[in-house]
């Protein structure tokens, strides 16, 4: 079975890929993410090969148009620009018919005496949609079963012998997770980009994704992420392969180290307030939510139902880890609320606090679940039936719903922090 695996892995390496040959964009003008001292007169975009039919849109952050009809000279896309630009933000969408027969689009964004917005800010995006915040919640859950099957296995069961179907659920929990965080990552940042480019999937594909990708901090950690998340992917195979445990400690350092891009990219970056330790109280948060929840899973799922005489062991050294995991969940989750929002009634007039303290509540429920397992099922283990496998997966799910509600909070604008008073300000310049 092995082989037969290793032999449709090199397969697929080495099969050919698809060659592309539509326009790309080389250069603009103005570029890219600059702050202009002068408006400009005109939007200039320069391909690789002759197009045809060009559209260039130029809206202010309003969304009044600014750009006369586009023409082409050669290799390039010309469109003059209508009246002089005020100070402000401004965002270039453009189209272009390839020779290939492909529509190829695009956007970015400048400023004229005023810094540019990145380009998921560009005027016409609508913000992240219901459905990016469950294609979110399925990325958390990703790293949770990746995360929390790694530590599971390596922590709480190590130096016993396991069974064949113990190995066997926790290799899949960890491969699910790896590759699903691959697949679940590409369509979350398609999603922004088809937002962004406000384009339909058909027209979508053939956009120029390079002002996300290497423009924001969203796309940059995007990219870095799904890397890094292959060579973990490789490293739960080789692990299996060789039947080594030494590639799977890699392989959790690995994801726990990855985790911090969503910290890095997200709202604790940067808004108001947000600090390097913001950034990493929300790592420490995101880490150790994963561990907490996935191996919560692993239990259930890959120990309990099938292998009866670890039970025992297993729940009591993912006790006493649960309880370090939850602790620093509940005081790293603590400080970012109190960083996040300004005000105690923002928790019920803001849509941001509203979340959050659903989120409080749920994470309430589970360490409520959790002391009871602790307390009262703890000892009584070694008397304890079938109940106890439900009760486990009951408060798994109680952490799942915990990560849906991250999800949302990560797509979610904090309420905005107070601006000091101009008496204020003078009282602060004085001393």
């Amino acid at each position: 079975m092995k082989r037969l695996v290793v032999w449709l892995a090199a397969c697929a390496l080495l099969a050919p890929a698809a060659a592309w040959a539509h326009a790309t964009l080389e250069s603009e003008s103005p570029a890219y993410g600059t702050e202009l001292k002068q408006a400009p007169t005109a939007i200039s975009l320069h391909f690789d090969q002759y197009t045809e039919f060009p559209s260039i849109e130029l809206f202010g952050s309003t969304g009044k148009a600014y750009a006369a009809p586009a023409v082409v000279h050669g290799l390039n896309v010309f469109a003059r620009v209508k009246g002089k630009l005020p100070t402000g933000a401004y965002t270039v969408r453009w189209h272009v018919l390839s020779a290939d027969g492909h529509v190829v689009s695009g956007v970015y964004t400048f400023g004229v005496r005023v810094k540019a917005p990145p380009p998921t800010e560009a005027f016409g995006a609508g913000g992240p949609t219901t459905t990016e915040h469950v294609i979110r919640w399925l990325y958390f859950l990703c790293f949770a079963l990746l995360i929390g099957s790694l530590a599971f296995r390596l922590v709480c069961l190590r130096g016993l012998e396991l069974p064949r179907p113990v190995e066997r659920r926790l290799t899949w929990l960890g491969g699910i997770g790896a590759v699903g965080a691959i697949e679940v990552g590409i369509v979350a940042f398609s999603l922004r980009c088809e937002d962004v480019l406000r384009l339909p999937f058909s027209k979508f594909i053939y956009g120029d994704l390079t002002p996300i990708a290497d423009g924001t901090r969203f796309g940059r950690a995007f990219t870095t992420m799904t890397l890094g998340l292959a060579l973990v992917a490789a490293l739960l195979f080789l692990a299996w392969l060789l039947e080594r445990r030494s590639p799977l400690v890699a392989a959790l350092v690995l994801s726990v180290a990855l985790l911090s891009g969503l910290s890095l990219s997200g709202h604790d970056a940067v808004d108001a307030g947000s600090s390097k330790t913001t950034e990493l109280a929300d790592w420490v948060h995101f880490a150790a939510a994963s561990m907490w929840v996935g191996g919560l899973i692993a239990l259930a799922v890959a120990v309990w139902p099938v292998a009866p005489g670890l039970r025992r062991e297993a729940f009591l050294r993912f006790s006493r880890i649960a309880t370090v995991l939850v602790g620093l969940v509940l005081v790293a989750g603590t400080y970012l609320a109190l960083v996040r929002v300004p005000h105690l009634r923002d928790l019920w007039t803001q849509r941001y606090g509203v979340i959050l303290s659903v989120k409080i509540a749920l994470v309430a429920a589970a360490v409520a679940w959790g002391g009871v397992h602790h307390f009262f099922v703890r000892p009584r283990l070694a008397r304890a039936g079938s109940g106890v496998g439900r009760s486990l997966r009951g408060e798994a799910l109680v952490g799942v719903a915990v990560l849906l509600m991250a999800a949302v909070l990560v797509d979610s604008k904090p309420p905005p922090r107070p601006v000091p008073s101009p008496s204020t300000q003078a009282v602060a310049a004085k001393h």
